[in-house]
C-alpha cells in the first residue's frame, strides 16, 4: 500500500539536493537537504511526536473531533499550532497533523541546511535557495503527473500541503482527485486542503470548494483537481511537465 500511496515522491524535483528517509510510527518521512540529516531529523520527529502524544493521552479530544478546538496557552508548541490551523479552517486539529510535523522537523533542521524540503504524506515544508518545480499527483485524473507548481526562493519558508479522496489514507468527505494549498504555515495548509477538499464531490462542486479556500485568512494559493476539470484561485505558478 505504501509504495502505491507514496507514488508521487518521484514527482518531488530537487536536483542537487540529498535524500534523507525518516520513519517513527506513522510518521514517514522524505528530506532533501545540502546532507544528509536523518539523525538530527529522526530525533526532532521523536521528541516532536512524544509531545503531541502525551498531550493526547490526558487530552483524547483533540485527536478525536473533527471540529476545532481549545487548548491551554501552556500546551506544547505544535499542540498550540494545530488548534490554531483548525480553528482558521473549521476543521478538527490532527487534520493539520501532518503538515505541522513536516514544518517543524523542517524549520529545526535549517541551521543545518539551508535548502531543506520535508515530505510527509504529500504534505511539504519547503525552503530553498533556487526555483523548484513540485509535481502534481492527482491519482487517475488526466492532469496527474502532467502539470508541477513552480516554488521561488521568495516566497519560502512554504507549506505545500495535498489532500485528496480518491489517493492515500487521509480522511476526507470528499471525493478530489487533489486538493493542494500553499500557505506560509505547513499546518494551515494541510488544515485548509482538507475543508476544502471535503466540500469537492464532483467537477460541479470545484467551484464551491475555491469559495471556501477565500474566507481561510492566511492562504497564498489553492489548486482543485477532479477528474479532467481544474480549478485555481490565489498565487500559483502551474507549469508542465
Amino acid at each position: 500500500m505504501k509504495t502505491q500511496e507514496f507514488k508521487y515522491r518521484k514527482l518531488i524535483h530537487a536536483k542537487g539536493l540529498v535524500r534523507s528517509a525518516v520513519i517513527e510510527k506513522e510518521s514517514d518521512l522524505l528530506i532533501l537537504s545540502e546532507k544528509a540529516l536523518t539523525t538530527p531529523a529522526h530525533e526532532i520527529l521523536k521528541k516532536e511526536r512524544k509531545e503531541l502524544e502525551d498531550y493526547i493521552e490526558k487530552n483524547p479530544k483533540f485527536a478525536k473531533t473533527f471540529k476545532p478546538h481549545m487548548v491551554s496557552f501552556f500546551s506544547p508548541k505544535i499542540v498550540k499550532v494545530m488548534a490554531w490551523a483548525a480553528r482558521r479552517a473549521n476543521v478538527g486539529p490532527m487534520a493539520s497533523v501532518a503538515g505541522a510535523i513536516a514544518e517543524a522537523v523542517g524549520k529545526g533542521l535549517l541551521k543545518y541546511s539551508k535548502d531543506v524540503i520535508v515530505e510527509n504524506g504529500g504534505d511539504i515544508f519547503v525552503k530553498i535557495t533556487k526555483p523548484r518545480r513540485i509535481g502534481v499527483y492527482a491519482g487517475k485524473s488526466p492532469f496527474s503527473e502532467k502539470i508541477a507548481i513552480e516554488i521561488s526562493p521568495h516566497d519560502t519558508p512554504l507549506g505545500i500541503c495535498t489532500s485528496a479522496g480518491t489517493v492515500g489514507h487521509s480522511v476526507s468527505f470528499g471525493t478530489a482527485d487533489a486538493v493542494l494549498v500553499t500557505a506560509r504555515s505547513c499546518a494551515l495548509a494541510d488544515a485548509a486542503a482538507t475543508a476544502i477538499g471535503n466540500v469537492v464531490k464532483s467537477e460541479e462542486t470545484i467551484e464551491e470548494g475555491l469559495n471556501i479556500a477565500k474566507k481561510i485568512r492566511g492562504l497564498h494559493g489553492v489548486l482543485i483537481i477532479k477528474n479532467d476539470t481544474m480549478g485555481a484561485w490565489g498565487t500559483l505558478k502551474i507549469v508542465s511537465v
